[in-house]
């Protein structure tokens, strides 16, 4: 048997090389290899922007093959739109290049406001669609006429590159991204099962714990997207995960339901102690019952087949957070235009367009001025390998052989930085490599002349530094304004739901959308005391809201039957909020089922729940019951 252990430990250890997992050597392999087929097919149709395609052969540098392809489907998409916008734009303001920088400063907003809607790839095509207008529209404010051949070229770049990460992926046998996203479901299911286990053992449970595995249910959302462009099955295994990942939230807010139930009712009237163990009994089989519903969306997942009850994973985006942050880079890119249009310094063009690019790629990071800083990081060193491989390795060469050589180390050392686990170094890697082709431009024949070049990169981190500036000066949405943006959405959604508002979401789904939004303040904030505070506050409306919606689905059903009065009555009792009124209506409503003969046990379980998360100690202005214990 220790023999047989070791064996297995040796065949689960990858295989390394100079330190490395192989898996990482081979995609930077991958990596060089489809940006010289990019460049060499750019080189040989004569594109106008060959760099265009190296650069998107470095955006779309991911491990696998689905995270590849559905960044590259957005890609395309963006670039249409941005073209598109870039002719409007300049037809309509080509004369007066005031009112086209106010323009594009609008149109960075819209895009800005866009991509906080939304989140993954999505969120990083509304983002593209400003970047393309700002290197097509902005870099050609002198000669309008040459918008759209610009366009169209860089298009046809894109395209080039697109292509060339789609072939070099299908040759080499990229790997498939459902056998990790796969591994991490399971894992989330054992850690959620512990809860649910820990829960009905009767030990107590962690507030900050159970909204720190929300988060990270949740967080699967984005990359669950790319399964649909990895096979012909990739949309039934999206399906199948979103189903999981909705089942989990389900599955824990029932072991949060569970454990906050009392072993006794502090009340005069004894009976309510049968409705409390009908509830520990029902809830015990709910939660036994909602394992087993991860584990068959796993399975369907694996094997590329449907669910039997498909799911949608709904997102939750605040209005209000993403109009103020698409305000706030407005302002930004005005700010920066009015310093390059007073200086009169020449370039100016090319340095609007890539604090334009900076400010765009923000919006879709946690953290905005964190991303700028690093992009002001990445700069010099860009610069630096730039400049290298163009006057020390190439030195006025133009043999495609020789840049093929001499492209190696730098693609393939800054690739091996971008598959880094380690999600700063990978973001730094990724950025480095962007700046060093935008910088170093690659073309047929290279330019060499080292005046442009110095002015491209003092300008290059001068762009840098002024959006980092901006957003120094007119700082970006803080940490504490989300929060309290967050936690008053979810109050008003709690408010609606008890007047009797509810969202065309069934229950599941919709708790799925207030997970989505108790990971966003967990994101926005650290581990202060009024951080913690904030996230216990969101929690208890997550459980106030899940019990509501649970309570309303049960009655809904014995609506248009004969415990009709009982469940209005109880419908009533919701809309005051008052756990005593609902122990009574759950007490009348077993008796008129009892004195039927019917089985409502459903019923009984959500009024109880209902009447805890709502007791006046269940609010905020104290600890929840499990952290009392």
């Amino acid at each position: 048997m220790q023999v047989n252990s070791s064996s297995a430990v040796a065949q689960a250890r990858p295989w390394l090389l100079a330190g490395l997992p192989a898996r990482s050597w081979v995609f930077a392999l991958r990596v060089w290899l489809a940006m010289l087929l990019a460049l060499y097919v750019s080189f040989w149709l004569e594109l106008e922007s060959p760099s265009s395609a190296a650069l998107t052969v470095a955006v779309l540098a991911l491990p696998t093959r689905g995270q590849g392809m559905e960044k590259a489907g957005y890609r395309l998409l963006a670039t249409a739109i941005g073209v598109a916008a870039s002719i409007a734009i300049a037809g309509m303001f080509s004369q007066t290049g005031g009112l086209l920088l106010a323009a594009f400063a609008v149109w960075i907003g819209l895009c800005v406001y866009v991509a906080g809607m939304l989140d993954g790839n999505r969120a990083y095509a509304a983002a593209l669609s400003c970047i393309t207008v700002a290197l097509i529209a902005i870099e050609q404010i002198d000669s309008p006429l040459q918008v759209f051949p610009t366009g169209v070229a860089r298009g046809a770049a894109i395209g080039i590159g697109v292509l060339a990460v789609a072939l070099v992926n299908e040759v080499l046998a990229a790997p498939d991204y459902h056998p990790v996203l796969a591994s991490r479901l399971e894992a989330l299911h054992r850690r959620v099962m512990d809860f649910a286990h820990a829960a009905i053992r009767g030990e107590a449970a962690s507030t900050q714990d159970a909204a720190h595995l929300l988060r990270d249910i949740v967080a699967l959302r984005p990359e669950i997207a790319s399964l649909t462009t990895e096979s012909s099955v990739g949309t039934a295994r999206t399906a199948a995960a979103r189903s999981a990942m909705v089942h989990l939230v389900n599955q824990l807010a029932l072991a949060r339901a569970f454990v906050a139930l009392p072993a006794v009712f502090v009340t005069p009237d004894d009976r309510h102690g049968s409705l409390l163990a009908i509830s520990r009994a029902h809830l015990r089989s709910e939660i036994a019952r909602a394992n087993d519903e991860p584990c068959r969306s796993l399975a369907a997942m694996r094997a590329g087949e449907h669910p039997l009850r498909q799911w949608r994973a709904p997102l939750y985006r605040s209005r209000r957070i993403a109009g103020e942050g698409a305000v706030r880079a407005a302002i930004h890119f005005m700010l920066v235009a009015i310093i390059f249009v007073m200086a009169g310094w020449p370039s100016t063009e090319l340095c609007l367009a890539l604090a334009a690019v900076i400010i765009g790629l923000s919006s879709t990071a946690p953290d905005p001025r964190g991303f700028t800083m690093l992009a002001v990081l990445a700069m010099p060193p860009a610069c630096l390998l730039a400049g290298g491989l163009k006057y020390l390795v190439f030195n006025g060469v133009s043999e495609f052989q020789l840049l093929a050589i001499g492209l190696a180390p730098v693609v393939i050392g800054l690739a091996l930085l971008i598959a880094s686990p380690n999600p700063a170094r990978s973001s730094l890697g990724r950025l480095i490599l962007v700046f060093t082709l935008a910088v170093l431009a690659p073309s047929n024949p290279q330019n060499y002349d080292p005046e442009t070049f110095l002015v491209t990169c003092l300008f290059a981190q001068l762009s840098a530094v002024l959006a980092f500036a901006t957003q120094l000066v007119l700082p970006s949405l803080s940490n504490d304004r989300r929060t309290s943006l967050l936690l008053g959405a979810a109050h008003r959604e709690l408010n609606r739901l008890v007047s009797g508002e509810v969202r065309h979401l069934a229950p599941e789904e919709a708790a799925f959308r207030d997970a989505a939004r108790i990971g966003q303040i967990l994101a926005a904030g650290g581990n202060s005391a009024a951080h913690q505070r904030a996230v216990a506050e969101a929690m208890c409306c997550f459980d106030q809201a899940v019990a509501l919606r649970r309570c309303r689905a049960e009655l809904d059903r014995l609506a248009a039957g004969p415990l009709a009065e009982a469940a209005r009555a109880a419908r009533t009792a919701l809309a005051f909020r008052n756990d005593r009124a609902m122990l009574a209506a759950a007490e009348v409503l077993r008796l008129a089922a009892s004195e039927r003969h019917l089985t409502v046990e459903p019923a009984l379980a959500a009024l109880v729940s209902t009447s805890v998360a709502f007791e006046p100690q269940q609010t905020f202005a104290g600890p929840r019951r499990e952290e009392r214990q």
